[in-house]
């Protein structure tokens, strides 16, 4: 059993204060080491802000200031090995910063020479420093964000100057390795190319603007909100989960992440009530993956998107709305008819805060987030959002009561530091993927895959699709949002749109699958970091997760083949909104099928035809054709009517045999 039937009063505050989990990748610095890097993030921050808001600097001088700021302070903050120190840094650490400095300085001080004394034509010296820069940034993405981006970045170098020697379809003229070099170190096309520009510009801003929204308490409201609505519910903890994921997420975008802020809080709270470890990690971590697909920011993809796409911000972040809410609603019916078919109860109503009260004394720290949404969608840039966030959320931590939210000097300097040390790994992540990228714009490695893919598939769309969320999944394993997402745009979804999907639907696809590698097995980073919370076994909780996600797994289909849930027509063109609405609740009632054919319960477990019509009911409902809607729906209503007809019938009888038994 998932859950256990009886109910238990507890303190809230009691369990988030004995369950809470310290730790992490970063090292805890302290002494004139600590201060150095608190005054270099302040600093990385604080130079973010003006270059963004407040001065018009050429892109490759903004992008190596940024680049020579996470070099260094990557050596500094995390560690080379398991091994090494947690508390100070070592020699190697400092002659890698030392190295990352010459990299990072070297091209802000001789752009200008190499291109316009030089005439584009570098000197040995030059080379050197490209070499350095590039080796540099390889040891750091490996401390950052792990060995898997660092190998497959020097396996695209290897295919990139041993072209000719790759069989059929690979093989390629190849490059000289000073033309790779010039590539990659000297032009906007490599390592400070369009993604590190995303990062240094529009992601570093809505990082702050996480931190800020942070320091004025907003996560305790988003904890407090969700128990208010869903505490008592069935299974309510659970739901809670799911709530306070999803809010998180809006601005963490990180799994990872959204289970270590929100986990502490919800994980101990469903063991409390019952839940079994494995179940509790499970629906914490399909719960904090949704917060990658979750608007305005997305894990930080939606900008990358956008850049990928040509369309504006906005766009992206209309188009995630409607599969966010459809991923949490298959959370919440999945969670809901485990709980109906376990009995379990919600939590008291006395451990339930007053979510009037909750509102009337920090509900005006949701302003931030409503600025944030308004600004975007009356045209507003995505820059102007953030500023506009970050200044919201200071004016509105000192409109609340409660004085220990307000954003003073104090406060807002913490959030720049953190927010510096936030944006890291994503940073390094954009920088050195330019190198994969730069590859396949080179070696025309995306449309040869994308051509045979399809001849692969034999031209068979649901095939296509098959492989394409494979693919996905394998290369986004171990990643972090915006890393996968730049992976399985540049290698995947060409072949989806060469196939003919719309172009939003095609990149919503691939994404969505890179996000859901965090809780499918073998590399489960999300499954993994809530199983340690919760003190589970960490493949039983991936295999958990993977069966309460699974109308999750369904939704990127049903997004090509109705892309008005993403609002979008198959042209490309915006969808209606009549369209929009009809494919919500068409794609909702799937989903619902799906799930209860998953759990294999409604009001009563479901017989054996009951479950494979509901499957049936499921499938029908991917495709959008006016027919096989009304079919999936006629089949889910006979087969919900048959099990009700069951239930009834089978109570009565319990009624009669217990008054039979009363009476004798």
């Amino acid at each position: 059993m998932l859950f256990n039937k009886k109910k238990e009063d507890f303190d809230v505050n009691e369990v988030l204060e004995s369950d809470k989990e310290a730790g992490g990748g970063l090292r805890q610095l302290s002494g004139t080491l600590g201060l150095v890097t608190a005054i270099l993030c302040f600093t990385l921050s604080a130079f973010s802000i003006y270059v963004n808001g407040f001065m018009n600097i050429q892109e490759m001088y903004r992008n190596a200031i940024f680049f020579t700021f996470i070099t260094v302070l990557t050596f500094l903050l995390y560690p080379a090995t398991k091994k090494s120190s947690r508390t100070k840094a070592s020699i190697v650490d400092y002659v890698w910063v030392v190295l990352g400095l010459s990299g990072g300085l070297y091209i802000l001080f001789n752009y200008y020479t190499i291109h316009n004394v030089k005439m584009s034509e570098p000197t040995t010296v030059d080379y050197v420093f490209a070499f350095i820069a590039i080796v540099v940034l390889l040891e750091v993405a490996r401390r950052a964000i792990g060995l898997f981006i660092p190998i497959l970045s020097f396996i695209a170098l290897f295919f990139a100057y041993f072209g000719p020697w790759f069989p059929g379809m690979f093989g390629h003229a190849g490059f000289t390795f000073k033309r790779i070099l010039y590539r990659l170190y000297m032009t906007t096309e490599g390592i400070f190319g369009m993604t590190f520009s995303i990062a240094t510009t529009y992601i570093v801003i809505f990082i702050l603007f996480g931190a800020f929204l942070n320091s004025s308490g907003a996560t305790r409201l988003f904890n407090d909100v969700a128990m208010a609505i869903a505490g008592q519910r069935r299974g309510g903890p659970a739901q809670v989960a799911v709530i306070s994921s999803a809010l998180t997420g809006m601005l963490s975008g990180s799994a990872v992440a959204n289970v270590a802020t929100t986990g502490t809080f919800t994980i101990p709270l469903m063991k409390k009530l019952g839940l079994k470890p494995r179940f509790a990690a499970a629906v914490e971590a399909a719960a904090s993956t949704g917060g990658m697909i979750m608007p305005p920011i997305m894990g930080a993809a939606a900008f990358i998107m956008a850049g990928f796409l040509g369309v504006g911000y906005n766009v992206i972040v209309l188009a995630a709305i409607v599969p966010a809410l459809l991923y949490y609603a298959s959370l919440i019916i999945a969670i809901d008819i485990e709980a109906k078919k376990q009995g379990l109860k919600g939590i008291s109503k006395e451990n339930i805060p007053d979510v009037l009260q909750v509102i009337k004394e920090r509900g005006i720290l949701i302003i931030p987030i409503i600025v944030i949404i308004v600004t975007l969608m009356i045209g507003k840039t995505a820059l102007f959002a953030g500023f506009a966030g970050i200044i919201s959320s200071i004016v509105a931590s000192w409109l609340t009561k409660d004085k220990t939210n307000r954003i003073d000097i104090k406060k807002a300097t913490i959030a720049l530091i953190e927010g510096a040390r936030g944006a890291i790994q994503v940073s390094v992540a954009c920088s050195v993927v330019g190198i994969i990228i730069a590859v396949i714009t080179m070696t025309g490695l995306g449309s040869t895959l994308a051509y045979n893919i399809i001849e692969l598939s034999g031209n068979n769309l649901a095939v296509i699709l098959l492989l394409i969320m494979i693919t996905s999944i394998v290369l986004s394993m171990g990643l972090p949002s915006t890393a996968l997402y730049i992976v399985v745009a540049v290698t995947a979804a060409p072949a989806l749109i060469e196939a003919g999907v719309n172009p939003i639907a095609a990149h919503f696809f691939v994404f969505w699958f890179g996000a859901l590698s965090n809780i499918t097995p073998p590399v489960a980073l999300a499954s993994y970091t809530a199983a340690g919370i919760a003190r589970a076994d960490a493949m039983q909780t991936s295999w958990t997760a993977v069966k309460l996600c699974l109308p999750g797994f369904l939704l990127p289909f049903m997004i090509v083949y109705n892309p008005a849930l993403v609002t979008q027509t198959t042209t490309g063109d915006p969808a209606a909104i009549v369209d929009v609405i009809i494919a919500f609740l068409t794609t909702l009632l799937g989903v619902f099928a799906l799930s209860v054919a998953t759990f294999n319960f409604f009001n009563i477990k479901l017989k054996i035809i009951e479950r494979i019509g509901m499957f049936i009911a499921a499938f029908l409902l991917i495709e959008p054709s006016i027919l096989t809607g009304i079919a999936g729906g006629i089949v889910t209503i006979v087969v919900l009517a048959t099990n009700i007809t069951r239930a009834k019938k089978y109570r009565q009888s319990e009624v009669k045999n217990n008054t039979e038994e009363v009476s004798a």
